[in-house]
């Protein structure tokens, strides 16, 4: 079997994806990473030297790496405003890409991706690691069988206990960089009600505010870069400080969607709640399905499909699904086995990115419907052949 040779530009949170790859012993080595911090490179170092003993070569800058290494793929974990210049350049060199979620903050730019990817007829996958989940799947499965009948309405409830520590201390706070958090953090619910619903959104319109961080005290100068803490104690939200000069997002949103099969759905996101958690309900022509709890801990799936006028907590068939081994609830193995398993043709992910251009598409137009006063947008469709592409082989 020929050894893989891998990379990483952005070596530090998400980067830490390379490390399920690494396994020398299957044919899958990380040689090298790139990032703009020194120190994010000599962390990236000792990694590797400390858990499995293993040299790799740094780099400040993303394309000598391209241009030295010879690489059979590479993961992009860089900021989301950067996901286009390195996915674009990565692709050009023909290297395979595997590029983290959201594939890049306007509709343009995911476009600019996918028609480079075609023209090079390079592999590109994305980090949608949330089709990868228990009770995601275990959703889908039971929608497929028909238990609910044709699926006519779907709505999530996204709850972020964690949002001021996250979202609100560093670039993700400024629309130049991230275009909202809407697309940002949404972009995976997004995408699973697309997949569940089967089929993409043709028309949005939503609202939202920035409500609370907008009040709070801001760092003096530039933050960048920040270490993320999740800290329980940074409660109630509203009495917190530390954060980024610049606060231009939103921290309620909320969207409509219509989709193409004639589903409607709504997804609601609020960054200052006291719980973390997704609540996806998908009602059919003969019943309804819904989540309690989801990658993190044991899910339950309530599934209603008797008629009782009253309130039930419990539906009439329940499922449950603990999480497997590894990070978000053993989503991350399994997506990045899939990525390498795609370099040596031996596999078809479970996220196209087509599929991830529509959750961008929506996102991006839903977060300028919020800032337009809740008008509607329509989504613009893909160019036939980057619709019709195969992108993993």
């Amino acid at each position: 079997m020929r050894k893989l040779r891998l990379g990483i530009i952005g070596t530090c949170r998400r980067g830490r994806l390379g490390d399920l790859a690494h396994n020398p012993a299957a044919g899958v080595e990380i040689v090298a990473g790139a990032d703009i911090y020194d120190h994010q490179l000599k962390r990236f170092e000792k990694r590797y030297q400390e858990k499995f003993a293993h040299k790799v070569n740094l780099y400040l800058d993303y394309r000598e790496m391209l241009a030295k290494e010879k690489l059979d793929g590479v993961f992009i974990t860089s900021p989301d405003f950067c996901h286009e210049e390195h996915a674009v350049a990565s692709l050009q060199a023909g290297v395979a890409v595997y590029l983290e979620k959201p594939m890049a903050i306007t509709i343009e730019g995911c476009d600019h991706i996918l028609a480079t990817a075609y023209k090079n007829k390079a592999k590109l996958m994305l980090g949608h690691n949330m089709r990868y989940m228990s009770f995601t799947n275990k959703m889908k499965e039971i929608i497929d069988c028909g238990t609910i009948g044709e699926v006519k309405a779907i709505w999530c409830r996204h709850f972020i206990s964690y949002g001021g520590d996250a979202y609100f201390r560093d670039w993700h706070a400024e629309r130049k960089y991230s275009t909202g958090l809407l697309l940002q953090k949404g972009a995976h619910d997004i995408d699973i009600i697309h997949w569940l619903a089967g089929d993409y959104t043709e028309r949005v319109c939503g609202f939202g505010s920035l409500s609370v961080y907008s009040k709070l005290p801001r760092i003096v100068g530039k933050p960048f870069p920040v270490d993320v803490e999740l800290n329980e104690d940074h409660w109630p939200s509203h009495a917190q400080k530390g954060f980024n000069p610049i606060i231009d997002v939103e921290d309620i949103n909320m969207i409509t969607m219509q989709l193409g099969n004639g589903v409607q759905a709504s997804y609601q996101q609020c960054h200052f709640t006291p719980d973390s958690y997704r609540n996806y309900t998908v009602i059919g022509t003969k019943g309804r399905i819904e989540n309690y709890g989801d990658c993190l801990e044991d899910t339950t799936i309530e599934v209603w499909t008797e008629r009782k006028d009253r309130f039930r907590l419990s539906g009439d068939i329940t499922y449950r699904t603990p999480p497997t081994s590894g990070t978000h609830g053993g989503a991350d193995p399994k997506i990045i086995n899939d990525f390498v398993e795609m370099i040596r043709g031996q596999s078809k992910p479970n996220i196209t990115p087509q599929a991830a251009r529509y959750s961008v598409a929506t996102g991006y137009l839903g977060t300028s419907s919020i800032r337009n006063g809740g008008k509607p947008f329509d989504i613009p469709e893909l160019a036939n052949q980057l619709e019709q592409h195969n992108f993993s082989e």
